[in-house]
């Protein structure tokens, strides 16, 4: 296969991250027989400092003719005086909106060598394995009118049944593929868009009888994912919920650290690990790269549909994991490495997997 992928190494350790995905994917294709093009662009702060703007025409056409695209992570706190509309952040919603991406598909998947990582019991915790379904590109953060006085700020949630239909179908889909099952997260006793949020969603259910079907309150599902977190299979829900519930989810994997993510629907893909940019430990060499790992393994799945090498990242991840090697941020007594390092260890076990080498 050959392909062009879209490289945005973005702000904070997430040009620390970046390189090290890019890397595995190089490895992959070097060794699978593939063809990978990379085209690094400028995003978030680094693209302000450079272009002046957070999300560069370039940019955003550079990823747009390209088959993925890779971000790292954007945001910077130098930045935080620039009114709302020029701060990095907002270079990350354009470039969602620009690529048309409206699933944010967010796998929540403890490995067995980190249940001690959790903050959670072992008994509470072990044997979690969710994804969170969230809608990207309407509600809260997109919806308008929005405006900003001294004495009032205003914010739009409005949802259409398009929006609502389109993301519910993805998470059924989803759901076929696993254990059947969808949890549908809104706020209905008290917002009317969530009244309509569940009204599409249990339309939508209604072609997959296979799947069942649950209905929570964002605040009761906020404490379920961290009391009985086995319980949930597919978890589908809005931008602004989904945002936070993702970000509360990070806490059963052992570290925020260890989550991957994909933005579909649109032409292009837009894969990117969970994790901010975290400028306190920028250039430390303690940044967890795993989350960025397992989202180049999305990559290779969703967008250019290289399913055999997916896996093999991923047990790679797994390999390396269970030898009882982490960064810092793995708190449970492992072998703590550097970024480079661990991404080092995981290509060594990708290289075995995709050679027939024993571990």
């Amino acid at each position: 296969m050959r392909a062009r992928i879209a490289v945005l190494p973005g702000d904070g350790i997430g040009p620390e991250v970046a390189r090290e995905a890019r890397a595995c994917l190089e490895q992959v294709a070097s060794l699978a027989g593939h063809a990978f093009q990379f085209l690094e662009l400028p995003i978030g702060s680094a693209a302000i400092d450079a272009c002046g703007t957070p999300l560069p025409d370039a940019t955003l056409e550079g990823c747009l003719a390209s088959d993925a695209v890779f971000l790292g992570a954007v945001g910077d706190p130098k930045h935080d005086a620039l009114p709302a509309h020029q701060k990095p952040e907002k270079g990350l919603l354009a470039l969602r909106k620009g690529l048309g991406a409206f699933a944010n598909i967010r796998p929540a998947f403890l490995h067995p060598a980190l249940v001690n990582a959790s903050p959670l019991r072992p008994e509470v915790v072990r044997g979690t394995d969710l994804v969170i379904v969230r809608e990207l590109a309407g509600g809260l953060y997109f919806g308008e009118p929005r405006s900003l006085t001294e004495d009032t700020g205003t914010n739009t949630l409005a949802y259409s049944r398009f929006e609502v239909e389109r993301i519910a179908r993805v998470a059924f889909e989803l759901a076929m593929g696993r254990r059947r099952k969808v949890t549908s997260v809104d706020k209905a006793n008290v917002l009317e868009s969530s009244l309509l949020w569940r009204s599409v969603v249990k339309e939508v259910a209604q072609g997959y009888p296979e799947v069942a079907l649950e209905h929570q309150y964002v605040d009761s599902c906020a404490m379920a994912i961290v009391t009985r977190p086995t319980s949930f299979d597919v978890v589908v829900t809005d931008n602004l919920f989904g945002d936070i519930l993702s970000d509360e989810a990070s806490v059963l994997t052992g570290s925020l650290g260890m989550l991957p993510s994909a933005s579909l629907g649109g032409k292009v893909g837009l894969y990117e690990p969970v994790h901010g940019s975290a400028p306190d430990i920028k250039g430390r060499g303690v940044a967890n790269p795993l989350g960025a790992i397992l989202s180049a393994a999305m990559l290779l799945r969703h967008s250019l549909g290289l399913e055999a090498e997916a896996a093999a990242l991923e047990a790679a991840v797994g390999r390396t994991l269970d030898a009882g090697y982490g960064t810092p941020d793995l708190k449970c007594g492992r072998n703590h490495v550097s970024t480079r390092g661990l991404a080092d260890l995981v290509r060594v076990n990708v290289g075995n997997l995709l050679l027939g080498t024993p571990a």
